[in-house]
């Protein structure tokens, strides 16, 4: 987050970044209230993200049926995309924080790449395990290194800050694409959205008042933000891409933070290549017969190696989170959501007084789409003046 204020500026990164989460926590209220609506119709329990898209198409006009599948199968292809990106990024982040540390240390720095190359056998005998519930010790153990390493951090971004007028108010408008990148790829998590609300005993406190949403996002964005505006204050134009690469290396504490959030992301990865793995594996799977075990093994191990190859083609973190973030989370966190509402509106109970849900839809799609354009086109842009 302080690399997004960087390209934004102090004042405008911290108002822009609650208004963009505003609007992501918007989004997920739409993408819940169709799920809802389209479990009556359809009188199905539950629903995940891509299938409320296609039952929204098939529920929808007539017109629209025929774009059911390839709704559905939008869904599926950008969630996989954005969690494998997700992934790299993993790779890319623990890499560079283990080697300043051990760079600080030993002599004949070694290669960033190296340093990729040697977690490769580590994360495929991690993602070897296709149980869920061997995977929840690692995130216990990850969320701990991660609350501690928290805490460090905001220790040394409070300490000694300049004055606010140090820092530009509002960044150049050129750099903005990347601040939205980075920020709506930290904000955007509805793809875990369905599954977290299916689960609740409760599902309606999900998106009440102030409800499970409204609250967690509202904490969210204020830590991001915070995080942010005060990492910039404290770093200026030395901020790098992650903020635990700016703390000091000749401080013992300071190299164990940078440790444990390595060994955190680490353990994290396996989680978030879980979903992707199981999407891809449910419309595959039936091609390889009786010899399936041996099929999913090996594609999970093509898989995570594909991560490594493109974490070591694309070893600049920045602008990697930046084309991440606008590719896909723009895609479905806002324009899929948006459609999906017109979609499930359009017949009944329709687009209301002066078809306002056009018009506000409308904003959010072409929102989207600017995002996604500019935030892809900069962002490329900047790997490759990187290389």
């Amino acid at each position: 987050m302080p690399l997004a204020f960087l390209n934004a500026g102090l004042w405008f990164g911290l108002c822009a970044t609650f208004i963009v989460g505003g609007i992501c926590t918007y989004c997920v209220h739409i993408l819940v209230k169709c799920a809802h609506i389209l479990c009556r119709r359809t009188q199905v329990p539950a629903l995940g993200f891509a299938e409320v898209a296609e039952v929204a198409f098939l529920a929808g006009p007539e017109a629209m049926h025929k774009f059911s599948r390839l709704a559905r199968a939008m869904i599926n292809l950008f969630l996989v995309i954005d969690l494998l990106g997700c992934c790299c990024v993993y790779i890319v982040f623990v890499s560079t924080n283990i080697k300043q540390v051990v760079d600080y240390y030993a002599e004949g720095n070694l290669d960033l790449r190296v340093y990729m190359a040697m977690l490769l056998p580590i994360l495929i005998v991690m993602n070897l395990i296709r149980n869920l519930k061997y995977l929840s010790p690692f995130s216990m153990i990850a969320n701990g290194l991660m609350a501690v390493s928290i805490a460090i951090t905001f220790y040394y971004i409070t300490q000694d800050l300049p004055a606010v007028e140090e820092r530009p108010a509002f960044s150049q408008f050129h750099q903005l694409p990347l601040f939205f990148g980075t920020v709506i790829f930290a904000l955007e998590g509805i793809g875990v959205v369905m599954p977290l609300e299916n689960n609740m005993k409760t599902p309606t406190h999900f998106i009440g008042c102030p409800g499970v949403l409204n609250t967690g996002m509202f904490f969210v964005v204020s830590l991001y933000a915070v995080t942010g505006f005060l990492g910039y204050l404290k770093y200026g134009n030395d901020t790098q891409g992650s903020i635990t690469l700016n703390l000091p290396m000749d401080e013992t504490l300071a190299q164990s933070v940078k440790v444990m959030i390595a060994v955190a992301i680490l353990l994290t990865y396996s989680l978030q290549f879980y979903v992707p793995m199981e999407v891809i594996w449910k419309n595959v799977k039936h091609r390889f017969g009786q010899r399936k075990n041996i099929a999913e093994y090996a594609l999970r191990i093509i898989l995570v190696s594909a991560t490594v190859a493109i974490a070591v083609a694309i070893p600049n973190l920045g602008p990697f989170i930046s084309l991440i973030g606008a590719v896909c989370l723009s895609t479905l966190g806002l324009m899929f959501p948006a459609i999906i509402e017109l979609v499930t509106y359009w017949e009944r109970p329709g687009l209301g007084t002066y078809n306002w849900r056009l018009w506000k839809n409308g904003f959010l799609i072409c929102f989207g789409i600017l995002g996604f354009v500019t935030g892809t086109y900069v962002s490329i842009q900047e790997i490759i003046e990187a290389h």
